[in-house]
């Protein structure tokens, strides 16, 4: 297959300007807000520990998920110099081998971060820039199939950052309950991560991405995303029934129908408007995640 040539200009620095564009810092509001959910899940108080909180919020975001989309950018710098010309890398704006440079990098200087924030934080941190790695990066390469790369990414923006924001407040692996509520929300970000890949279904087909949306077609996609997106809501729900919160799981019940109502709306014609419910139903959903979290609190800290 014949590349659009890279600039190649390893004699300059890349510009500030140019860095933060390659991190993307619009990306990490998921990671930073499920932190957060995590870290109000443990029921310690903020007060006290503003340090932790900070530390945690800035190594879910501007660290691990910066450094996934510095991975991303320079495995895709062939795909994107096709597709979007003037990204960092393939504009020649982030120069030579900085992208890769920049990768490294910030993945050590998470490794770090993390292993700063307590044991716990650098398991959790080591697991995530592990995916980060797999999900861009041969020989695993896990975002060539739709099925396996969404699942990366929603363990490491939302089961691995609540993970997280538990355990470093708490300085101790957290509940059971806030493990089963990280693992659910990270079933419904696969869904989430679907919507995602309708932009680029065309993009995808040529050069053999395997996204839900190019493997199964639009309208079939998109109803696997609402499945999903749905059925860990309900797991969550009876959960939350099961520990005696039903003042929390009608509040998601309440979340969950405005979603569905929406859903009606995304499945009569996903590829118009994936955008439109990723702005709309999934702020529903996160809004759902702060719930669980105030819920389990008591069991948290009586753990």
């Amino acid at each position: 297959m014949l590349h659009t040539p890279i600039p190649v200009q390893s004699n300059q620095l890349p510009k500030p300007a140019a860095v933060l564009e390659l991190f993307k810092p619009v990306t990490w509001f998921a990671a930073m807000w499920a932190f957060m959910c995590g870290a109000v899940s443990s029921g310690q108080p903020f007060f006290g520990n503003m340090h932790l909180l900070l530390g945690g919020m800035l190594l879910a975001g501007p660290m691990v998920c910066a450094s996934s989309q510095a991975v991303n950018d320079w495995y895709d710098r062939h795909v994107d110099a096709i597709n979007e010309p003037n990204r960092p890398i393939p504009s020649g704006r982030i120069p030579g081998q900085w992208g890769l440079y920049l990768a490294i990098t910030w993945s050590g200087l998470s490794l770090l971060l993390g292993l700063a924030l307590g044991v716990w934080a650098f398991a959790a941190t080591l697991v995530a820039v592990f995916f980060a790695w797999a999900y861009s990066a041969p020989p695993l390469r896990l975002k060539l199939n739709g099925w396996w790369g969404n699942a990366a990414v929603g363990i490491s923006y939302e089961g691995i950052s609540w993970f997280t924001g538990a355990a470093v407040m708490l300085g101790a692996f957290p509940h059971p309950l806030i493990i089963f509520l990280a693992l659910a929300y990270s079933v419904g970000a696969h869904g989430i991560m679907t919507l995602n890949d309708f932009k680029s279904i065309e993009g995808d087909r040529l050069m053999g991405v395997r996204s839900l949306p190019a493997q199964l077609g639009p309208d079939r996609a998109a109803l696997v995303a609402c499945v999903i997106m749905g059925v860990s809501q309900v797991a969550v729900i009876c959960m939350l029934a099961w520990i005696g919160k039903p003042f929390h799981a009608v509040a998601i019940i309440g979340l969950l129908c405005a979603q569905l109502l929406l859903m009606i709306d995304l499945l009569s014609d996903p590829r118009g408007k994936a955008i439109w419910y990723s702005a709309t139903g999934v702020t529903l959903f996160v809004l759902g995640m702060l719930v669980s979290a105030f819920a389990v609190q008591p069991w948290s800290i009586a753990g």
